[in-house]
């Protein structure tokens, strides 16, 4: 074995060793019926902890600060996971009404990827990275009184805008 190939594969088993000690990207092999525990274990800790309009959990697992995915962890009565899903997609952005809540987007798509002020407008903007094969991301308006929604859209995420207006 040469020289480079040792560097090879002791870089590959640091990396599988480190790997190892880290939570899991996705809820993966958890079944319903997970406690909260082992859901932790798994997914290291939540990135937030709403509760929803029928009085349940959901834990929130954000993904990276420029992560594509949230999972949303829902839990029952006695703390164990009733099912998961992954949220940041069209189905659930396009179910974001105007007039909804600053705690309903929250416990429906978690925190946002990047929060923008207009104070002129007195809204914040929130916005919401995805898979997409366009390279987009959603945005929620929200009115800064009321702290309900007054719009949502579409639009181009400017870490993939190539036709910047002022150069880095």
């Amino acid at each position: 074995m040469t020289s480079i190939q040792g560097l090879k594969a002791a870089a590959l088993g640091a990396g599988v060793l480190l790997l190892a000690g880290c939570a899991g990207y996705g809820p993966g092999p958890l079944a319903s019926g997970a406690t909260e525990a082992e859901v932790v274990a798994r997914m290291g800790a939540p990135t937030g902890d709403h509760v929803g309009p029928d009085g349940k959990r959901r834990l929130e697992f954000a993904r990276g600060p420029y992560g594509r995915h949230t999972y949303m962890v829902d839990l029952d009565g006695q703390g164990r996971m009733r099912s998961w899903e992954q949220v940041l997609t069209e189905n659930h952005f396009n179910a974001v009404p105007v007039g909804a809540s600053r705690a309903e987007v929250l416990y429906s798509l978690g925190r946002p990827s990047e929060v923008i002020s207009i104070p002129r407008r007195n809204e914040l903007v929130w916005s919401y990275r995805y898979e997409s094969p366009f390279c987009q991301w959603f945005q929620v308006s929200l009115d800064r009184t009321s702290d309900k929604v007054t719009s949502t859209g579409y639009g181009v995420d400017p870490l993939c805008d190539g036709d910047k207006e002022f150069p880095d």
